[in-house]
């Protein structure tokens, strides 16, 4: 493995175009990481010389699709380094994956039953809990966050009882770049007897996982966030948590026998995978994966850092400026509001110097309103980002702040 960001930035095509007469600096990853080089050529392939349905069918092509879809599945354990390919759950998203252990897990509760989540946890990960609120009349219970954006692990341990049964929180904050203590988290549950579902959608891109280490029952994360295609995510789960539960949807593939009188389903995972899936979506995923093998993951994550330090350096004499997020070790996630400007402002007016950052609650409005907020704009560091974008950021900043003064 090697890390030089120079000759890995040059492995992404988009990276070298201009917007409005400015060489692009893309500082949106946290939203949707752009893709190699790797990953677009094995969709391509896929589509131009082996592209059948698969699981299904006898000739070659679905031979070799198949294979290719399930070399992906292999590729996703290595990844979080889960003990078996039977727990790997492809979905279309993370946050179906989240919809799924929500729906069937849900099926077991009762009214008065406990969820455990947080103020900072991503609409994905707070609605379809909502759902079961509505639905079934479980009762959610939030971890508070603190002043400097981190999860208040004391008020969590305080919140745990006989009735919580699952406790559904971030491993990165999308807003923060807070990282979770994920070791008391899972031993408070376990005292309780809860599972523990970590959302990975951030953390998979910054730092490696380890599944078994993190003792969780479930993990999820998306593809795009990790150089690989939209509308691909995956579900890790435990063996006996994923035997247990029953399906989030029913169709094809998902099952053992069907007659007019009754059904059965298939083992764990394809029991949780109805339907046609995001067959190309899948082998791009799996370059991904395969791609982010050669990369030096810890070089990667320090020079991330010094760019987000970097960055927090340069404006540390910008007048108005508000960081979200402070706690030490974060993600390279640099959320912010400036006084006297709405965050659309300001990302608009840094598009203007080609600089892409994300602005609004980022699906986070409870965590928003914690910190007193409407909206923030977010600039979110990736291993194809320069020293000079950094400064280019900060430049551009320094001047949209010159039109609020």
């Amino acid at each position: 493995m090697s890390f030089n960001y120079t000759d890995i930035r040059a492995q992404f095509p988009i990276l070298s175009r201009q917007v409005n007469g400015k060489p692009l600096v893309y500082l949106d990853s946290a939203a949707s990481a752009q893709k190699p080089r790797a990953v677009i050529d094995a969709m391509v392939h896929a589509m131009e010389h082996s592209y059948a349905n698969v699981h299904r069918g006898l000739h070659t092509l679905a031979n070799e699709t198949t294979d290719a879809y399930e070399a992906a599945r292999e590729a996703a354990r290595r990844l979080v380094n889960a003990g078996s390919v039977n727990e790997i759950v492809f979905t279309k998203g993370a946050t179906e994956a989240i919809n799924l252990v929500a729906a069937s897990v849900g099926l077991t509760l009762s009214a008065g039953d406990e969820i455990i989540v947080s103020e900072m946890e991503h609409h994905a990960n707070l609605i379809p809990w909502h759902f079961l609120r509505e639905r079934k009349g479980v009762v959610l219970r939030f971890v508070p966050v603190t002043d400097e954006g981190a999860l208040d692990l004391d008020a969590y341990e305080a919140l745990l009882g006989p009735r919580t049964k699952v406790v559904a929180l971030t491993h990165m904050s999308n807003v923060t770049g807070a990282v979770s203590d994920t070791a008391r988290i899972v031993a408070g549950a376990r005292r309780v007897d809860a599972m523990v579902l970590l959302d990975g959608c951030q953390s998979i891109a910054h730092q490696p996982v380890d599944v078994v280490a993190l003792d969780c029952d479930f993990f999820v994360f998306s593809s795009h966030k990790l150089y690989g295609p939209t509308g691909f995510g995956v579900l890790y789960g435990k063996a006996d948590r994923l035997a247990e539960m029953a399906p989030y949807q029913g169709g094809g593939e998902m099952i053992g026998i069907v007659s007019m009188e009754r059904i059965t389903y298939a083992d764990p995972p394809h029991r949780f995978e109805a339907g046609t899936p995001p067959i190309l979506e899948a082998i791009g995923f799996g370059a991904a994966v395969e791609w982010l093998e050669t990369v030096d993951r810890a070089a990667a994550a320090a020079h991330e850092h010094a760019l987000y330090a970097r960055a927090v350096e340069g404006l540390r004499d910008l007048n108005g400026l508000r960081i979200l997020g402070t706690t030490p070790d974060k993600g390279a996630i640099l959320s912010f509001t400036l006084e006297g400007a709405h965050a659309h402002d300001v990302a608009q007016i840094l598009d203007r110097y080609g600089v892409a950052v994300r602005a609004g609650t980022h699906c986070a409005e409870p965590l928003m309103r914690r910190f007193g907020v409407t909206s923030s704009a977010r600039a979110s560091f990736a291993l194809y980002n320069t020293p000079e974008e950094a400064d280019a950021f900060v430049d551009a900043l320094h001047r949209a702040s010159s039109f609020f003064a």
